[in-house]
């Protein structure tokens, strides 16, 4: 009887104490720092991970101590004995994080969180004010503190490896990506369908097994020795010369462009699309034989710039309802441009429902020399004329 009075003691402390931990997390949440409110998921959740691992608490402790908290604390959410289960998760999964669970060895980095304890004696409850953090090169913390705990939560349940972990939480907090999204981007496995070629093509195709070979069909980099890169686009008749040249340089290296793949087949350059009266002239039209689709391929002389989507989604549009047969599959698109921030060519192409990707290129000036004296010149080239 005394030791049941012991145990009951025992949680009513422990409801006191992660009582005042929330007081606390809420007075500071309520600024707006995401940050505080995870301090306090994680320090509860290591307090409720020693005495239920390591401690005396026994069964139904938590379903105890949370019916407890929601007396001392009416209205509280949150604090369900599920939600304490998964503030002890998410302790124990990101536990080397604080500096009071590991020691640093042989002067190493020192951990990069301090997360004061939780402690049952009174005067000596956590102190929120105090959390301190550490940047790191190799932890994005700054990222980890911006996702909101239900996040975290899905994330540590879906996933195991610390690289993937990251991966989403960085999505996460970089898109403010909702909880739906965030599972949606687990769902498709978005880590191991990554490509260096920005492209939304796990999105917007429907077929899984598809958008993983439009993934591979493609390139982030291309090298465009032979294409008369400083006239592309142009459509005035004093260019007409360039023109010209630009019809035969591809086809002279035709080979060449196939680099693309052996799968890809070359349609036209220049290639003509009209609706409505209006006409439209992308660049390069190809066929994927294994993906079955056209693949419309737009240069640019520039770096990557997000009128070049809207232009890009133009065109496949009109290539859907135009030209695209009624056994293939949607038309993919490529812009093709001298440089690009694949991060933020990343973030806007996922804006657009249409498959498209974006790569860059590289002209002779860039090759090695002993290949760029093995091709031909432009003016060789003209020669042919």
């Amino acid at each position: 009887m005394e030791q049941q009075h012991s145990i009951s003691q025992a949680y009513e402390i422990a409801a006191e104490t992660i009582k005042n931990a929330i007081l606390q997390g809420q007075y500071e949440a309520a600024k707006g720092v995401n940050r505080i409110q995870l301090a306090t998921y994680f320090s509860v959740g290591k307090y409720v991970s020693a005495n239920t691992r390591h401690g005396v608490w026994g069964t139904g402790a938590l379903e105890t101590i949370s019916s407890r908290l929601r007396q001392l604390l009416p209205g509280l959410r949150g604090y369900s004995a599920d939600s304490l289960k998964l503030m002890r998760i998410f302790y124990e999964e990101w536990k080397e994080l604080d500096a009071k669970s590991l020691e640093p060895e042989g002067g190493k980095d020192k951990p990069l969180i301090t997360i004061h304890e939780l402690n049952n004696s009174e005067g000596q409850q956590l102190s929120i004010r105090e959390l301190q953090f550490t940047n790191s090169a190799d932890f994005p913390i700054d990222d980890f503190f911006k996702v909101p705990f239900t996040h975290h939560s899905r994330i540590i349940a879906k996933v195991k490896s610390l690289d993937e972990r990251l991966y989403y939480i960085h999505r996460s907090a970089e898109e403010h990506m909702s909880v739906e999204t965030l599972k949606k981007a687990m769902a498709n496995d978005d880590f191991h369908h990554q490509s260096d070629l920005p492209n939304n093509f796990i999105a917007t195709i429907n077929k899984e097994d598809l958008a993983r070979k439009a993934v591979m069909a493609f390139k982030d980099e291309y090298l465009l020795n032979f294409i008369n890169v400083e006239e592309i686009g142009e459509r005035d008749a004093a260019d007409i010369d360039e023109r010209v040249v630009e019809q035969q340089i591809i086809h002279n290296i035709k080979k060449f462009i196939m680099t693309f793949g052996h799968d890809f087949a070359f349609v036209g350059n220049q290639y003509r699309m009209e609706i409505y009266g209006v006409e439209h002239f992308p660049d390069l039209v190809f066929f994927n034989r294994e993906l079955n689709a056209l693949v419309v391929i737009e240069l640019k002389t520039g770096e990557f710039k997000t009128s070049y989507l809207g232009q890009l989604n133009a065109y496949l549009a009109i290539a859907d309802d135009k030209i695209r047969k009624p056994h293939e599959n949607p038309t993919i698109g490529i812009v093709l441009c001298r440089s690009a921030n694949k991060n933020y060519a990343e973030y806007m192409v996922r804006q657009y429902d249409k498959p498209m990707g974006v790569a860059t290129y590289k002209t002779s000036a860039e090759m090695p020399e002993k290949l760029r004296k093995a091709l031909p010149s432009i003016d060789e080239l003209k020669k042919l004329l």
